[in-house]
């Protein structure tokens, strides 16, 4: 029977130990009901959470991993992938705020569409903070600014996709919590089709949420890191045209008024210049590295 299962539902997990208790028995009987796998990563919890899943051995459809330490979200979600046999893997939270028939929806989406990565979309839904709705809304409009990105909730952490493909980008995807966004923007870039399907939220079972606006800070230097590495001149571009445009503002004036060209124009034009070169060896760095992967 294992070998005949196509998917894969992977939990990332650090001191949930309370929600696990209640999500588990559930999901084991959903999953197995669908022929599927469950695969938890227990991401270095000082909690029982070690306890709990041993709880759970015994199930032919479970495997639990256990990390020492903390590596973070995406470093448990990358232990997970690895660990994954399965055509398909979807990802969610331990918190239970993903519902089960959504599992099912997404995976019934991917299969009928041959798409490769399905993005479970909370359009239109509240975030469960100001600060939070803020920084998700800053994450998109960078994302948008800076690459063709047609997904509205590129941070949803429901997403469904193809194993083989997620294998061929772990090394391109960060520990942190910007897990989520960079494997998404790796598919978008690498021409894979990515589709966006709406999905329901319940509230957190129990405990705090550990996404702050720090998080919001590390995934936006993500982001510019993959941009630099897929389209290195959608960042040295303009910078070197803006550098352009100040000094011919600054420095036309002065020509016309026959006083000379000033050591602030020819810095700029130095400025702008060098950019533009900049940009063109990233670019030709960025192909090396992508043709490594």
């Amino acid at each position: 029977m294992a070998e005949k299962r196509k998917l894969s539902v992977i939990i990332p997990s650090y001191n949930e130990a309370e929600n696990l208790k209640v999500i588990l028995p559930q999901l084991i009987a959903f999953c197995k009901q669908h022929n599927w796998n469950i695969i938890i990563v227990n991401d270095g919890s000082n909690d029982n959470s070690k306890e709990i899943l041993e709880g759970f051995a015994h199930e032919d459809n479970f495997t639990a991993i256990h990390h020492k330490l903390n590596k973070g979200y995406g470093g448990a979600i990358k232990s997970g992938i690895r660990a994954c046999q399965t055509e398909y893997l979807i990802t969610i939270d331990a918190d239970g705020q993903h519902r089960l028939e959504d599992i099912e929806n997404l995976y019934h989406c991917i299969t009928s569409k041959d798409a490769d990565m399905i993005v479970g979309s909370r359009k239109g839904i509240k975030s469960a903070s100001f600060l939070r709705g803020i920084g998700k809304s800053i994450i998109r409009l960078l994302a948008k600014i800076l690459m063709t990105v047609p997904i509205h909730d590129i941070n949803s952490g429901m997403k469904i996709y193809r194993t083989d493909l997620a294998m061929k980008y772990l090394n391109l995807t960060p520990n942190t919590m910007s897990f989520s966004d960079i494997i998404t923007l790796c598919f978008i870039n690498n021409r894979h089709l990515v589709l966006e399907e709406p999905i329901q939220i319940n509230n957190r079972l129990k405990g705090e949420s550990t996404i702050s606006m720090e998080t919001a800070f590390q995934t936006v230097m993500e982001i510019i890191n993959i941009v630099v590495l897929f389209n290195p001149m959608k960042i040295f571009l303009p910078i070197s045209l803006l550098t352009l445009l100040i000094t011919l503002i600054w420095g036309i004036p002065l020509i016309v008024e026959e006083r000379g060209v000033s050591v602030g124009t020819l810095l700029g034009f130095i400025s702008a210049i060098l950019f533009f070169f900049l940009g063109l060896i990233a670019e030709q760095l960025s192909l090396i590295r992508r043709n490594q992967h």
